[in-house]
């Protein structure tokens, strides 16, 4: 006779949840996200970040957050929440509000090794250096060579009546490269900067708020429309004209003037935010864009300098962009100290 066994139905169900769980933990875990949050200016290769996300299984969303001290404010208010895993672009102007605001944690990158120790301003790591670039004063080579003026070679040049009018810079309240270039007024002019801001005004400068107006609304070499000369930008800039040309060059049309005291060095950070989800994807991220591959990808996306020594430059930077060899000399720490006392007065001045 034949037997019929039944296989009771709570017991297949629990076969099968067993089962089911047993391949889902066989299975491969999908992506982890890490959030990395940046200033608007942000740039990086689409393979380079693939590169990383496919090494380590992990979808990297960049957050764009407006222009330095808008990231950081943000950055500051959401710090017991924080919006991301990864902060990347105070700079030595900023850098000051991040630590005091202690929106990160510590993290000794064994990248470092490849890093000069001038770059490394925070001696608690919690924001390792990642580039670099000077703020310098651009010019329209074609005015100067069609009005035969002499380019000028010192902050006092400025102030002379032949530049009357010719210059524009930006709101150091509201742009780093404005704020950059106030300090290096005060680094050359100690408490006489305000006095130098007032010969300025005097002498017809432009102020406008943001770099973006400055360079390619005001400024003649970039819109070729614009009726200052001379704007207060990058090192660098000359080798973006470059680059970025419709039709090649053989030269750029602009140039920066790197005369000793007249650039501030601007040096961005990267951070790991405090209470973050992923502290193991953020150290490998801050490891990475410390990495040889990340550090010569930068020049020729965010036209800065790579920090790690062993990164090579691409051609159209060697040729045409600029270092200064004696930036202003001005600590961090004044700059934490006085920033805000400075723009004010600055204000008072300028208004």
């Amino acid at each position: 006779m034949k037997k019929t066994f039944y296989f009771p139905l709570s017991n297949f169900h629990l076969f099968l949840s067993s089962f089911l769980f047993l391949l889902a933990a066989c299975a491969p875990a999908g992506p982890k996200t890490l959030t990395v949050m940046t200033h608007d200016s942000f740039a990086a290769s689409e393979e380079v970040i693939t590169a990383f996300e496919t090494a380590n299984n992990v979808d990297v969303v960049f957050l764009a957050s407006g222009d330095t001290g808008t990231m950081l404010n943000k950055a500051i208010l959401a710090k017991d929440a924080p919006l991301a895993d990864v902060l990347f672009g105070v700079d030595n102007t900023f850098l000051s509000r991040a630590l005091e605001a202690d929106i990160f944690d510590a993290y000794q990158s064994p990248a470092l090794s490849d890093v000069p120790a001038e770059f490394v301003l925070d001696s608690s790591l919690r924001a390792l250096p990642v580039d670099y670039g000077d703020v310098c004063i651009n010019y329209d080579k074609k005015y100067f060579k069609e009005n035969n003026l002499p380019v000028p070679q010192s902050f006092e040049d400025l102030a002379k009546p032949e530049y009357n009018g010719l210059l524009v810079v930006e709101h150091p309240a509201t742009s780093s490269p404005g704020l950059a270039f106030m300090l290096a007024t005060r680094a050359y002019f100690g408490d006489g900067y305000l006095d130098y801001w007032q010969s300025l005004k005097e002498n017809g400068v432009v102020v406008v708020d943001s770099w973006e107006t400055a360079y390619y609304t005001n400024f003649s070499a970039s819109s070729g429309k614009g009726p200052q000369p001379m704007v207060v930008s990058y090192a660098s800039s000359p080798a973006a004209e470059v680059f970025f040309a419709s039709e090649p060059l053989s030269e750029s049309p602009t140039a920066s003037i790197v005369a000793s005291g007249l650039c501030f060095r601007q040096i961005e950070f990267v951070g790991i935010l405090k209470n973050g989800q992923n502290r193991d994807l953020a150290e490998k991220f801050v490891d990475f864009m410390l990495s040889k591959q990340f550090q010569e990808d930068m020049p020729l996306n965010m036209f800065v300098y790579p920090v790690n020594q062993s990164a090579q430059l691409p051609e159209v930077f060697t040729q045409y962009a600029q270092v200064a060899d004696q930036p202003a000399d001005i600590t961090y720490t004044d700059i934490a100290a006085n920033r805000d006392t400075w723009i004010e007065a600055w204000n008072e001045v300028m208004k």
